[in-house]
């Protein structure tokens, strides 16, 4: 088995060859430090706005290093943050429903761009399944739809499928009933940030790999080779700003862990089903996520050691055998027949996590600073969108998307260490607890101790 070396899916699609580190100190127009999906969509979107701009990518090892060639795979319209906290913005619930209407179009956008640009990654909309697999697990999916028709969400944004509707989709060892929100997709994450950094750089745009950015001021980007000089910065940086001068405490770095198994056999599909290629998560407070990959694996993940002392990240991709063993048993519960195909490979990556959970897209007129992320995982496609919104602030062009309500949105700060790793460390360990509380019970009540988390952490539901 692999452990570590970025992922399998760049495993899969073969390491790219290094592109030339910046020569020495340069203008741009714009700079954007982080060439991961946020950044690569920026610098896209910019150049087909204006292509006279001369517009610059820093990237500290090579485009997609990071959580964009190694998450799960979901480009999923999952909103990455709290509807009651972006709904104290001036525009209220109407600003809300705006932005989790342009999320759900973006599974489309990006599509749409796959098609033009000729990436291949292997993109399906078949939805996204939420399974149960207890009695609580249940109640909170019945009391989502329910919260969802309050909203004014109807059943082509959410709908509950019965045990029997689900097995109709795909078998799930344990499952109760599930929840189906069909905008979102199944990707194989390198093969599309590979695909987009390629579309980048064919249309102009300047992107240096080994180029670690150490400082960010305005008007300047530092690296060892020499200064950017730019009247706009982006800071695109999402699980790695924390190394950052004065931005230790923005993101929180949370770790989370994959693996992926063997290529499953014909007759395993066949009793498996999954024939929509739906991406799949639980109910649980510790919760899984997985996909069906093109080449016909299961690839699945959790949170495994969530947080390292200090904002620490991890070694190259790395994970204990310990995470390795729990996500295996998460795989041959809830898929008896693909323990035949083994695990192959596992790894893991940080994303980036604000304390209050939601998201940002912000530019600062005056300084010409700018940033976005926090997308607490739901990063493919949010991380489109918020590249084009940033594309509009860095134009100055009014437009439909530059009123959304995490355009501007502050964030608290994450507490000094180490209240920080003991907080993290601590509520994970009532999540997982409460879990286990849960599994062993019929109760259909949430457990106390995982709503105690949820008041500590301020987790949105």
């Amino acid at each position: 088995m692999h452990n570590g070396e970025v992922s399998y899916w760049w495993r899969a699609h073969g390491v790219p060859a290094p592109r030339p580190s910046l020569p020495g100190g340069t203008e741009a127009d714009v700079c954007i430090v982080g060439a991961g999906f946020t950044g690569l969509w920026a610098a896209y979107y910019l150049r087909r706005a204006d292509p006279g701009l001369r517009v610059v990518v820093l990237e500290s090892s090579f485009a997609g290093y990071g959580a964009s060639g190694r998450n799960g795979g979901w480009v999923t319209s999952a909103l990455p943050g709290s509807r009651s906290r972006y709904a104290a913005h001036p525009r209220g619930t109407e600003g809300v429903r705006d932005l989790e209407r342009h999320l759900r179009e973006t599974v489309d956008e990006v599509a749409r761009v796959c098609r033009a640009e000729g990436i291949d990654a292997g993109l399906v909309k078949g939805g996204t399944l939420t399974v149960a697999t207890s009695a609580a697990q249940d109640a909170r999916l019945r009391q989502q739809v329910e919260h969802e028709r309050a909203w004014g969400d109807g059943p082509r944004i959410v709908r509950y499928l019965e045990k029997s509707e689900l097995a109709e989709r795909l078998q799930v060892s344990g499952a109760t009933g599930a929840l189906y929100y069909p905008d979102c997709a199944r990707v194989q994450p390198a093969d599309l940030v590979a695909g987009l950094a390629e579309a980048v750089t064919r249309s102009g745009v300047l992107l240096y790999e080994g180029t670690p950015v150490t400082a960010i001021s305005a008007g300047r980007a530092l690296t060892p080779a020499g200064d950017v000089r730019a009247p706009c910065i982006l800071r695109c940086t999402e699980g790695f700003t924390a190394r950052l001068p004065g931005q230790r405490r923005t993101l929180l770095p949370m770790n989370s862990s994959m693996i992926v198994s063997g290529p499953l056999s014909e007759a395993a599909w066949q009793s498996i089903g999954w024939a929509g290629y739906e991406t799949l998560g639980d109910e649980a407070h510790a919760y899984m996520y997985a996909q069906r990959t093109a080449d016909g694996r299961i690839a699945l993940g959790g949170r495994g050691i969530p947080y390292r002392f200090g904002s620490g990240l991890d070694h190259d991709g790395a994970i204990a055998a310990s995470t390795v063993a729990s996500l295996g048993r998460i795989l041959r519960r809830m898929f008896p027949a693909a323990v035949e195909a083994g695990i192959e490979h596992a790894w893991c990556g940080v994303l980036g996590v604000p304390r209050d959970w939601c998201a940002t897209v912000t530019l600062d007129p005056r300084t010409g600073l700018g940033w976005a992320g926090g997308y607490t995982g739901h990063g493919v496609a949010a991380a489109n969108l918020a590249g084009r919104t940033l594309a509009d602030l860095v134009r100055g062009v009014p437009s439909p998307l530059t009123t959304l309500p995490w355009v501007g949105h502050r964030s608290p700060r994450w507490e000094p260490e180490p209240a920080r790793w003991a907080g993290v460390r601590g509520l994970y360990t009532l999540y997982r607890t409460a879990d286990r509380l849960e599994s062993s019970s019929r109760s259909a009540r949430t457990s106390l101790l995982a709503q105690a988390g949820d008041l500590i952490s301020g987790i949105p539901h």
